[in-house]
């Protein structure tokens, strides 16, 4: 399953749920540098769905907020989690 996220570094608190446009949201505390935001989001985004973190991988969008996250096999969340 492919979904579009929005990322907020630096964010005080771990979250993942709510709506910006079509995307999920998803804040991490980690800053957007060497990648640390990167691995933070694929962590938060195991952690919701239940999976482990190796299983999400960033499609697109590597250097900006605006992502593209394949999660194969994965619970059917993403509707729950858009509504948060």
């Amino acid at each position: 399953m492919r979904f579009a996220v929005r990322v907020k570094p630096g964010a005080r608190r771990e979250a993942v749920g709510g709506r910006y446009g079509d995307a999920l949201v998803v804040a991490v505390t980690a800053r957007a540098i060497e990648g640390r935001a990167n691995a933070a989001v694929c962590k938060a985004i195991a952690k919701a769905f239940g999976i482990r973190g190796h299983d999400v991988t960033i499609v697109a969008g590597e250097r900006g907020r605006d992502k593209v996250i394949e999660v194969p096999d994965a619970p059917d969340r993403l509707d729950e989690l858009l509504r948060c």
